[in-house]
């Protein structure tokens, strides 16, 4: 508009006539000749000619304002291209991803990420690929200069711990010299176990302490400390069902499908069973039983879709009831050793999410023999610390999952490992390293300005949702209002004397990987109990700044996006915003609608768990997700059919932010105009957003898993949930939402082109 309005000038000045002596009039001469000429004229003229040249006039100037909006509007709606550096960069990315024999409206996936998956075959040692896992390597290649960058100066005496601890885990002579023997020491000192000697002794309840408050295993259930989901501003002890020794029960339930991987894990288990001092046959008995073990405790874990409503998983009590309903637990020895040194009493108050299992795993434990017991609860503890012993140890772990997941035996470099531990346990010390060296408050601002952006088109559908009732409407929008965004990483990590005091307990050591480690599972109980008489904290987060995913939380109802996925290909502020919002826009429009699921709608802005829609639209919303569990039922991943309720969640937040995000950019471009297109692609912005979106989801992967999909562990797949290899099926509530909206615009709109497409279906919530 500046450009335009200078141009005008120009033009005017162009126009001024000259004197015979060759100098300019200035504007006001001009216009005061002009002026006493026309007054003289005007008074020559006719009634009838002073109507002409009025209607003249009129006519001249509508036909300049006309002239003007339509070269305004060509001017905005055809900007021309992007030819910046980032513009021609990401444009070649997006070219290169690219399959252009492939017809965007028949398969649009593989047209979108087709030349990305041939360029990208499936790396050594990895079971999936994609732009999470590719921008994760980045990521840890940064942290690997920062981490082995002795010279450093001005480094908080956090930072210099980060250091010391990868130094103690690139320590392999020390590791190899070490063996066995530090784990062999830790059994012993827990009271051992039947692999070498025989066992007979009554001390159930005190290697269950240990096992839980030392090494921080879980083997009957899982106790922690967390926000009270009715009392937000409080923290409480909270008791669950635990995992199981492979990713899901299902393997456990239908051995003669899973014989592969049922042999696998007995192999794995015996191995280590041999390398911790037992003989084959002593080990393969042993291990045998506890694999039955924990095919009885696979039949009591609930399953993931029958505790979806936390509403009737949620049982507050005290602890002294806690004997009643599992007293085959001496609890209040229990608790007390877990979250020492902190004072209970048998009045504490617990959240029990899993009342039923309790009952149930009480019962098998009274039922079952204890040699068996103790076994279990140290193999627990033992593939807890595979990773920190010696090659032989990872070598065996490598080949259980080279079965489990398709991956290659590979020399997969020992800094990667030690980077993800670093991260894993002093990651905030690690990310304000990584944060200094990669974010800048630029970006922050930046990203910032798109959630805004992304809430307000939420709240934008919200008010088109016919299925809700006008008070839930506007308890939504209160809620939507309401959710803290945490970018980049948390304040504390940028204040050298408050990260310092975080990490002040944690005693680290240069030499002695296997000691930091337990050093670390010591500091880890000490901050967890110390928490309980604390209330939440917002900016204790869940993820550290590295990483490269995102979460809503909704006890906090506060959304966090790392610093670690705000980078290529995701994010990029000189990019076009077609781009950034189908990139880095749909995840914050994913984590946003977490907070409407069937999970996170069940808590209020306040981050309580209660009922705060009308019945009327809780009503609606089940029937909305109903239709939506039916369409992700027709699925199937070798003929084995998908479950639509274990992944309702995240298909809802799929949906839900794919819609947000291009509502988004496009309210963006109605208040700012069309932004330039990148050059070679031949494509509108308005395809750019779902061409961006497709290649931040391209996968390849070695295995399908359909009994993978149930729990949390397939976060980081395609769509942030599903596993990669139902991208493909995950294009299908794509295109379909697109060609639903009018939006999708590669020519697919024909009668014709539109009954090729087999949609027969779409359900969308928000």
């Amino acid at each position: 508009m500046m450009s335009t309005y200078k141009r005008a000038t120009l033009d005017e000045e162009e126009l001024l006539d000259t004197g015979s002596d060759g100098i300019y009039h200035t504007s006001t001469m001009q216009v005061g000749l002009q002026r006493g000429l026309g007054l003289r004229c005007w008074a020559e003229k006719t009634h009838v000619e002073r109507k002409l040249v009025v209607v003249v006039c009129a006519l001249s100037v509508a036909l300049f304002i006309c002239i003007m909006t339509l070269g305004l509007h060509y001017k905005e709606s055809h900007p021309g291209m992007c030819l910046s550096e980032p513009c021609v960069s990401v444009a070649s990315t997006v070219l290169g991803a690219l399959d252009r024999s492939v017809d965007p409206c028949q398969d649009f996936y593989n047209f979108a990420c087709g030349g990305w998956m041939r360029k990208n075959p499936l790396p050594e040692g990895k079971s999936r690929w994609g732009p999470f896992s590719n921008l994760w390597e980045h990521n840890m290649a940064i942290m690997k200069n920062l981490l082995e960058n002795t010279s450093m100066k001005s480094l908080s005496k956090a930072e210099q711990k980060t250091q010391w601890y990868y130094q103690a885990c690139m320590n392999e002579s020390k590791i190899e010299e070490l063996g066995a023997k530090p784990l062999q020491d830790l059994i012993n000192q827990t009271g051992g176990w039947g692999l070498k000697d025989p066992w007979d002794k009554d001390n159930f309840q005190e290697v269950l302490r240990i096992v839980s408050a030392s090494f921080r295993a879980s083997p009957f259930f899982t106790v922690f400390v967390s926000t009270d989901s009715k009392s937000s501003n409080s923290n409480i002890i909270q008791v669950d069902q635990s995992g199981l020794g492979l990713p899901s029960r299902e393997y456990y339930l239908n051995k003669t499908a899973n014989e592969k991987y049922l042999k696998a894990y007995l192999s794995f288990l015996v191995e280590l069973g041999i390398l911790l001092g037992g003989s084959e046959e002593t080990s393969q008995k042993m291990m045998q039983e506890i694999i039955d073990f924990e095919t009885a405790l696979a039949h009591i874990t609930v399953p993931q879709e029958e505790r979806r409503d936390e509403m009737k998983i949620y049982h507050k009590i005290q602890a002294k009831e806690l004997a009643t309903l599992a007293p085959a637990v001496d609890w209040m020895p229990f608790l007390s050793a877990v979250f020492t040194p902190v004072a209970l009493n048998d009045s504490e108050p617990v959240v029990v999410y899993a009342k039923e299992y309790l009952q149930k795993v009480s019962e098998l434990i009274s039922n079952t023999n204890k040699s068996v017991l103790n076994n279990y609860m140290i193999m627990k503890v033992v593939r807890k610390m595979v990773s920190i012993l010696d090659q032989r140890f990872q070598d065996a772990e490598q080949r259980f999952l080279e079965v489990m997941y398709g991956t290659k035996k590979s020399c997969t470099p020992r800094w990667k490992l030690c980077v993800s531990d670093t991260d894993s346990a002093l990651g905030f010390a690690l990310g304000a390293l990584f944060v200094k060296a990669t974010f800048s408050e630029d970006s922050k601002a930046f990203v910032e300005d798109m959630v805004s952006e992304i809430k307000w088109a939420f709240e934008g559908s919200l008010k088109t949702v016919g299925w809700m009732d006008p008070k839930t409407k506007k308890a939504a929008k209160e809620k939507a209002d309401a959710i803290y965004n945490m970018v980049g990483y948390p304040k504390f990590i940028m204040k050298p004397k408050e990260l310092d005091m975080v990490f002040n307990d944690f005693d680290v050591v240069s030499d002695l990987y296997f000691q930091n480690v337990m050093n670390y599972y010591n500091f880890s109980a000490r901050v967890t109990a110390n928490q309980l008489r604390k209330a939440p904290n917002r900016d204790q987060w869940s993820m550290t700044p590295p990483t490269v995913n995102a979460y809503y939380n909704p006890t906090k109802n506060e959304m966090v996006l790392p610093a670690g996925i705000l980078q290529a290909p995701f994010y990029n502020h000189a990019w076009p915003k077609a781009m950034n919002f189908g990139g880095i826009g749909v995840v914050m429009g994913h984590e946003l609608t977490h907070a409407f699921d069937d999970q996170g709608r069940e808590y209020d802005k306040d981050g309580n768990l209660r009922q705060w829609w009308q019945n009327s639209s809780v009503e609606a919303f089940k029937q909305q997700t109903q239709c939506m569990v039916e369409q992700y039922s027709n699925y199937s991943i070798n003929k084995e059919p998908l479950n639509g309720k274990h992944t309702l969640g995240e298909n809802i937040a799929d949906n839900g932010g794919l819609r947000a995000a291009y509502k988004a950019y496009i309210n963006w471009i109605e208040k700012n105009g069309e932004e330039a297109t990148l050059p070679a692609l031949g494509m509108t912005n308005r395809q750019l957003f779902f061409v961006g979106f497709a290649q931040v989801c391209a996968n390849i992967c070695s295995l399908c898993f359909p009994q993978l999909l149930p729990g949390r562990w397939s976060k980081t797949g395609c769509l942030f949930t599903t596993h990669c290899c139902v991208c493909a099926l995950g294009w299908v509530k794509c295109r379909a939402w697109a060609i639903r909206h009018g939006t999708f615009t590669f020519s697919c709109f024909t009668g014709h082109n539109l009954s090729k497409l087999k949609v027969s279906v779409f359900c969308l919530c928000f």
